[in-house]
């Protein structure tokens, strides 16, 4: 028993030992599985912008988007984004030149664009709620808020990475883990640029066209 009891004492002393050294891992093994999770997304907005087409002219008596929509708004919001891919973009070039203090600088207007972008479409959406254009009062709105608001909450949580991300990078530096993350996240900020110029065109544009044209 006492035996037993000081081989016990033994093995919890002794450190773990790992046998995986890591080198079945393919090289780009985080970038392949984010690729990934983006075409599972792409698949999501897919099948919502389809609901939106499906419904986009079931107004059930109540207002269309020629009614509702304020496109100067939307513009200015849509120039929010695609100005901070661009600061994105010279922060991942500011990453390739080992500069901590650029890329934290562009990563942080990032930041304050995509903050405006959500702010104004917040707006969007209190304004028409407001207005009684509330996603309840038809099936074009329902498809609506759906589409714009389920792209809003991947800006959201882009943003909260991105703050992420800042920490980590201001207290470890630009270390391999640190560029892969940046890598992944410009990928997904980039993403969401491009759906927003579906939605600006397929749901704005094309929904503030009169109903007889």
């Amino acid at each position: 028993m006492a035996s037993s009891s000081a081989a016990l004492d033994a093995a919890r002393a002794t450190p773990p030992q790992f046998y995986d050294d890591g080198s079945h891992h393919p090289q780009q093994g985080t970038l392949l599985g984010f690729w990934l999770y983006l075409m599972s997304d792409c698949l999501i907005f897919a099948i919502l912008f389809a609901v939106f087409a499906v419904y986009s002219h079931s107004y059930a008596a109540g207002p269309s988007g020629a009614d509702l929509f304020d496109l100067p708004l939307v513009a200015v919001n849509t120039g929010l984004l695609l100005l901070s891919s661009i600061t994105y973009g010279f922060a991942m070039i500011g990453m390739n030149q080992r500069s901590k203090a650029q890329v934290l600088g562009w990563l942080a207007l990032t930041g304050l664009l995509g903050m405006g972008f959500v702010s104004l479409e917040l707006y969007e959406f209190k304004h028409l709620i407001h207005e009684g254009a509330g996603p309840q009062r038809s099936a074009f709105l329902s498809a609506f808020f759906a589409l714009v608001g389920t792209h809003g909450l991947h800006v959201s949580f882009g943003i909260l990475w991105l703050g992420t991300l800042m920490i980590q990078v201001a207290k470890l530096g630009l270390t391999q883990a640190n560029r892969r993350r940046l890598m992944c996240l410009s990928m997904f900020w980039h993403f969401l640029d491009v759906v927003w110029i579906g939605v600006f065109t397929f749901v704005y544009l094309m929904g503030s066209m009169p109903a007889t044209a």
